[in-house]
């Protein structure tokens, strides 16, 4: 039998391992019921298994037969802040708390390669490296991770490193993509609070009012965007916040905005942040105000290597068809923490379309309370994972 044969014999265990996670959904670095699941699921397995300090992550070592390098397999499985709309048997019993990423997801395929992995422990010619990992949404999970020694688990650094994300999109459902070089955005985050002297809404000169220099602040950073960065090296930057005030006609002593900054070359990524900076104190000081910049650099560029991208794409040919991949054509201005490890590690970043079977890719897309990810590609995805490592190590 085919790895993929055997990862169909586990669909229906993945489902309710994916179908409990969701159900109790967790936030941040430490998710305690999450990380008790996915300890059940490997219980019993040849595995080396050690828990994070810092967050609740699962670092599961296996070794293989022969003797070889190791190879690294992550899945991410924290929620986000939303409250569940789909109405679904499964749905989160958590106000507030919502898989609307798809991380639940990445769990089970992860466990389910662990388990088909194992069944092949024989076979392997080297060690794989399980990285199951809280806090990717927002809270660096990577980085602690790494700093608690994911990337040394086996006793030498991995030679290659993979990760999947489902998606929601036009993408037809249950095809893979991927892309040579950047294919996600480096995320920085912008908080401006302009300071200014508060004052009576009908005598604005005996004032000074913070609110129209924050306003100009805002349209100049698109012009600023606009007018100096190469179009062919992309570039957003979106104010997603603007907090100031309590009443019509009082000027407050303050306003405040905030941004998302993304950016696909670590130029760009420098020179963005002194022109922020720049833009910001001129304004503040054309117009005699203070202003407070705190320019907090995310993550950075999520990076494939052009070999490892190309032989994951063979991978997905060989197992699920040609038809069954294609070439992501531009990078998404999503942002990643797995960039930490492949700034560390070559390796490939893998997209898998988990739209609903028959509907047309118009529906909701990730993070939204309405999300609904189709379960049927838990077996797929779970034999790509154990595919690559098998493949790789035997590379």
């Amino acid at each position: 039998m085919t790895i993929l044969d055997d990862a169909k014999t586990l669909q229906g265990d993945l489902v309710r391992l994916r179908r409990a996670l969701h159900a109790e959904p967790e936030i941040g670095l430490h998710l305690p019921r999450t990380q008790e699941k996915v300890l059940a699921a490997l219980e019993g397995l040849p595995l080396e298994v050690t828990t994070g300090t810092a967050l609740s992550s699962v670092t599961a070592v296996l070794r293989g037969g022969r003797p070889g390098p190791a190879v690294l397999l992550r899945g991410d499985m924290d929620a986000l802040p939303v409250t569940e709309s789909t109405g679904l048997e499964y749905a989160s019993r958590i106000p507030g708390q919502m898989h609307a990423c798809g991380h639940d997801l990445h769990t089970a395929m992860l466990v389910g390669a662990a388990k088909l992995l194992c069944a092949r422990r024989a076979e392997l010619s080297g060690d794989v490296v399980f990285m199951f990992q809280p806090g990717e949404e927002g809270c660096d999970g990577a980085r602690l991770m790494i700093e608690e020694g994911v990337l040394e688990a086996s006793g030498a650094r991995p030679v290659a490193a993979y990760a999947l994300h489902v998606g929601l999109g036009k993408t037809a459902n249950g095809v893979f993509g991927t892309r040579r070089g950047p294919l996600l955005a480096a995320s920085d985050s912008v908080r401006v609070t302009v300071r200014g002297r508060g004052g009576h809404g009908a005598a604005p000169h005996l004032a000074l009012d913070p609110i129209p220099a924050a306003c100009e602040m805002v349209t100049a950073l698109q012009t600023f965007v606009a007018r100096t960065f190469d179009a062919f090296d992309p570039l957003v930057l979106t104010v997603g916040a603007f907090r100031s005030g309590t009443a019509s006609n009082v000027i407050p002593d303050r306003a405040r905005f905030d941004a998302t900054v993304r950016t696909f070359s670590t130029g760009t990524q420098e020179r963005v942040r002194e022109g922020v900076l720049r833009v910001c104190r001129g304004i503040a000081a054309a117009h005699g105000l203070e202003v407070d910049i705190d320019y907090t650099e995310e993550y950075p560029v999520t990076v494939n290597d052009d070999t490892e991208a190309e032989f994951a794409a063979g991978v997905v040919a060989d197992v699920h068809g040609e038809h069954r991949f294609a070439w992501v054509p531009q990078p998404v201005s999503g942002a990643e923490d797995f960039s930490r490890v492949l700034a560390e590690i070559p390796g490939a970043y893998v997209f898998l379309s988990a739209v609903p079977a028959g509907t047309d890719g118009t529906g909701p897309m990730n993070h939204s309370p309405l999300a609904v990810f189709d379960d049927g590609v838990l077996a797929d995805g779970a034999a790509l994972y154990g595919e690559l490592a098998l493949r790789r190590l035997a590379a």
